[in-house]
């Protein structure tokens, strides 16, 4: 059996995101984990409620994604957090997307994402407290993340 990642989100593919071919378009795949990410920021004081109070914020600059099992209307999927590390001013994601019934990998996406001073609309560095958050996280999860297939993983400056 698998070791079980940090659980992010469960979603029901619906009608509006399936195309012509009966399975979930590409754009929702996308959605799908942009909300999960949402989750993760949440979960570091990072996401859209502290980002409006404390001024900072995270960027997406590049994501990796791959399409491994087309999931269809009605089907629920999971999505967990695979793989995650940071540096002084940058995030390292991987999740995975499992088809609840089958336990089937649907999909995956890497990401690297800057924290972001949004008065100054540049880069800057983590906070004190969000890394010891971030580094908490590492420490309770690391035993299950997955660091093989990661392509993203030089993109830290550590």
């Amino acid at each position: 059996a698998d070791k079980m990642s940090f659980h992010l989100a469960s979603r029901k593919i619906i009608k509006d995101w399936t195309d012509y071919n009966e399975h979930m378009n590409m754009a929702y795949y996308v959605l799908i984990f942009d909300e999960a990410w949402e989750t993760m920021l949440n979960k570091f004081d990072m996401g859209g409620a502290k980002a409006q109070i404390n001024k900072r914020s995270t960027m997406v600059v590049e994501t990796r994604t791959t399409y491994d099992n087309e999931v269809k209307e009605n089907e629920e999927v999971d999505v967990y957090c695979t793989f995650f590390d940071h540096d002084k001013k940058r995030l390292h994601l991987k999740c995975e997307m499992i088809e609840k019934k089958t336990r089937k990998l649907a999909a995956t996406t890497e990401s690297i994402s800057l924290y972001i001073d949004l008065e100054k609309r540049k880069v800057t560095e983590f906070e004190e407290d969000k890394i010891k958050i971030m580094d908490d996280f590492i420490n309770e999860n690391k035993n299950s993340f997955k660091s093989d297939k990661l392509v993203l993983a030089d993109k830290l400056k550590k």
